[in-house]
């Protein structure tokens, strides 16, 4: 039996002369996508949509007169919320669908529309991710804010907003949680 009185003494060897520190282990390894790629994405899904609006231009103009929104002499308001409203409500249902978040061109690209921590995304949150990239004149600044503004985190304002990011779908993320930024 050990009296209260008894002390165990360590060995030299064992005891640390600095402080140790511990790095907590990630839980998963998430790849965001280069902004070459986002872009890359981001055109096809525009060309995709637009050869879409232009068989229904094409199906429509035999009753209806609509212009094409690149004649910028001619811009019809309807007509240019009309096309923005599609392309909110195609990024939205492509992303939003099965916490997939992905769209025709992120599909293309291997990149993938997450929850900061990596889970699937739902509507609400594709909802509010697209509502940056679907109307254009907010997509320009709300790129530019987060190049300025977020420098190295390779988000866009409505990223942040929605608490999103796009990572590469290719990549399986194992336990635990790093982000590792390629280079540009």
């Amino acid at each position: 039996m050990i009296s209260a009185n008894t002390y165990f003494t360590m060995p030299e060897e064992m005891i640390a002369t600095e402080p140790v520190v511990v790095q907590p282990v990630p839980e998963k390894t998430v790849y965001l996508a280069k902004w070459s790629s986002r872009f890359w994405a981001w055109l096809i899904d525009f060309i995709m949509v637009i050869l879409f609006l232009e068989i229904v231009y094409g199906i429509l103009e035999i009753f209806w007169t609509v212009f094409p929104y690149w004649d910028f002499f001619h811009w019809n308001p309807f007509v240019l919320s009309l096309y923005t409203v599609i392309f909110f409500f195609y990024w939205t249902t492509m992303e939003g669908y099965q916490g997939r978040g992905q769209s025709i061109g992120k599909m293309v690209m291997n990149l993938r529309v997450v929850n900061r921590d990596g889970t699937k995304i739902n509507y609400k949150t594709a909802a509010l991710e697209s509502l940056g990239k679907s109307f254009f004149p907010v997509l320009f600044f709300d790129c530019l804010i987060g190049w300025l503004a977020m420098p190295g985190t390779k988000l866009r304002v409505f990223n942040r907003i929605s608490n999103t990011i796009v990572v590469r779908a290719d990549y399986k993320e194992p336990h635990g949680i790093v982000y590792v930024r390629e280079k540009e």
